[in-house]
């Protein structure tokens, strides 16, 4: 198989979709960033996006398919793979990318009612699951 991360392994770029604890082997959190021009740094506890949580080989896959324009026959050149494995990288990413979505929470409906005022605060209380 093609390691489509070459692509994004010219710069020091951290697979953070599978970052472990080197001592529990546990899923890594992003709990910290910084700005290299001011040293401000912002701390807590930061989602990934969908695409982030993609392998990098998946990722590097997504933007060529992207800065090709949806090409799957730039795609087959760029990467020497036929038009089915093209098309099976895909179903796989979308299939990847759809375990990442989840359905928002019914609560939030309700919040957002609130915020709006379209609710009060006892009315949305009994709504709130």
């Amino acid at each position: 198989m093609i390691n489509y991360g070459k692509i994004l392994n010219k710069v020091n770029y951290m697979d953070v979709a599978t970052a472990l604890c080197p001592g529990c082997k546990q899923a890594l959190k992003i709990a910290r960033m910084s700005c290299p021009a001011c040293n401000l740094a912002v701390e807590g506890e930061f989602d990934i996006a969908a695409l982030g949580r993609l392998s990098l080989d998946d990722q590097a896959f997504v933007i060529a398919f992207v800065r090709h324009h949806g090409s799957i026959k730039k795609m087959e050149s760029l990467f020497g793979i036929s038009y089915p494995t093209v098309k099976n990288r895909l179903n796989a990413i979308s299939a990847a990318l759809d375990k990442n979505f989840q359905a928002p929470s019914p609560n939030l409906t309700v919040l957002e009612q609130l915020s709006r005022g379209e609710l009060g605060v006892e009315e949305a209380l009994e709504r709130i699951v």
